[in-house]
């Protein structure tokens, strides 16, 4: 089982040696990256390659058949739910799962810039 995942790394090193502006100009730039809603998936994908059992089938001594895509959701307090992804759906799940991370980290750098102004007693 292979876990497939890509970072976008943001935020702001040193909050303290911005000026009000541009934090609120970081803040706005944030927020026009913002990807559009309908098209955020969360989970992780998951490759696996599977023995079918057959005696003679090359999967027997091999890596298996596959690659396989599954997207695994995790829920508090139950078991990971895993579905099938077919081939055709990959891209897709790929750049929806993206744009979930792009999402929080987004949200994250914003609250930071958010709480920055607010030591600072600047209006939000």
């Amino acid at each position: 089982m292979r876990y497939i995942q890509t970072s976008y790394i943001t935020g702001l090193r040193n909050m303290d040696n911005r000026s009000t502006s541009s934090l609120r100009r970081r803040r706005k730039a944030l927020l026009r990256k913002l990807p559009e809603i309908e098209e955020i998936l969360k989970g992780s994908l998951i490759e696996r390659y599977k023995r079918c059992g057959k005696p003679g089938c090359k999967c027997a001594h091999g890596p298996g058949h596959g690659p396989k895509y599954y997207l695994s959701i995790s829920r508090s307090g139950q078991r990971p739910q895993m579905d099938y992804v077919p081939q055709e759906y990959l891209g897709q799940v790929q750049e929806y799962l993206a744009n979930h991370r792009l999402m929080r980290e987004i949200l994250n750098e914003v609250s930071q810039i958010n709480q920055e102004l607010l030591r600072r007693r600047e209006n939000l």
